[in-house]
């Protein structure tokens, strides 16, 4: 009997589909929006701000760079900017800013974050209090605080009166007070926002470390001085660099209590900036304040840019 016999099937070989051309240029496409924000915001305005620090321009005119004498106007900008006494006063009073910007609020911070990070009944409620003055706007805190300086009805000057101080001071009219009223209340305002960096701070040590400390027999102050605070380091840093950053930038405070004023006792380099600028139309020696303003922050952001890519870089 014959047998049929079937083919064998040849098997099918699957060819894979060729792989996509990798597009190198996708990842820059998502970067593109990002950046032209940040060239429109930051790069540019900055560029414009060294261009215009060598010229004398005022608003309206066109950009020269030099006189009909061929005198380059970047000499005579840094020229002006170094025989106004005005920024020297605006210069000294930053430097005031800073300094007890970086003494008061920061140790008076440390001081309510070592309170509040212990089991202390009613401590939500202080920290909410004293972190509650940075939640309202820059202008806010000017117009309250200058309301309650001010010499005939404020709240400062009733209580003084209350107490038998028949002439109180005018604090913002006085040279020697003005820039003191405004640094008190920037103060104000700073501590909460110290006091909640080193919360966080706290919150992140190996407790393992203190209860090591106490069981060798160390005191609050040894523990303090030789646990807690080294380990606080970095937060010490980015608080340092925050303090200084806003001592350096004071300008909403400032602008609504005084304007500068009584005659140039309370400017600084933001507002004589400002002045300069939009009142008295010198485009060129603005952008010369804004430079000096930008070198100084540089010398305090860029060590600590480089301290932050070491720290990485050792993790």
């Amino acid at each position: 009997m014959a047998t049929t016999t079937f083919p064998l099937s040849k098997s099918r070989t699957v060819i894979p589909p060729m792989p996509r051309r990798r597009r190198k240029w996708a990842p820059y496409l998502f970067l593109a929006l990002p950046l032209a924000l940040y060239f429109t915001w930051i790069i540019g305005p900055s560029i414009a701000t060294a261009v215009l620090a060598a010229t004398n321009w005022n608003g309206i005119s066109r950009l020269r760079f030099a006189d009909i004498k061929g005198n380059l106007y970047l000499i005579q900008n840094v020229q002006w900017l170094l025989g106004n006494g005005n920024f020297w006063t605006a210069l000294g009073d930053n430097i005031k800013w800073l300094v007890f910007l970086l003494l008061i609020p920061t140790s008076m911070g440390l001081a309510m974050a070592m309170i509040f990070n212990g089991k202390m009944p009613g401590s939500r409620l202080f920290k909410v209090a004293f972190y509650s003055p940075l939640v309202l706007a820059t202008v806010v805190t000017g117009l309250m605080w200058a309301s309650m300086y001010n010499p005939d009805i404020g709240l400062l000057n009733s209580l003084l009166r209350l107490i038998g101080i028949s002439s109180p001071p005018n604090w913002l009219g006085d040279r020697g007070l003005a820039l003191w009223s405004i640094i008190f209340a920037a103060a104000w305002r700073q501590v909460g926002y110290v006091m909640i960096l080193y919360l966080a701070g706290l919150k992140g040590l190996d407790i393992s470390l203190v209860e090591a400390a106490t069981v060798d027999g160390a005191t609050f102050w040894q523990r303090f001085r030789h646990v807690i605070f080294p380990l606080l380091a970095p937060v010490t840093v980015v608080v340092l660099v925050i303090s200084v950053i806003d001592s350096l930038r004071a300008f909403d405070l400032v602008s609504i209590m005084t304007s500068g004023g009584p005659d140039h006792s309370s400017e600084v380099l933001a507002n004589f900036m400002y002045i300069s600028a939009f009142n008295n139309y010198e485009m060129g020696h603005a952008a010369i304040i804004a430079l000096v303003l930008f070198l100084l922050m540089a010398c305090f952001i860029v060590p600590y840019l480089i301290y932050i890519a070491r720290t990485e870089m050792e993790y």
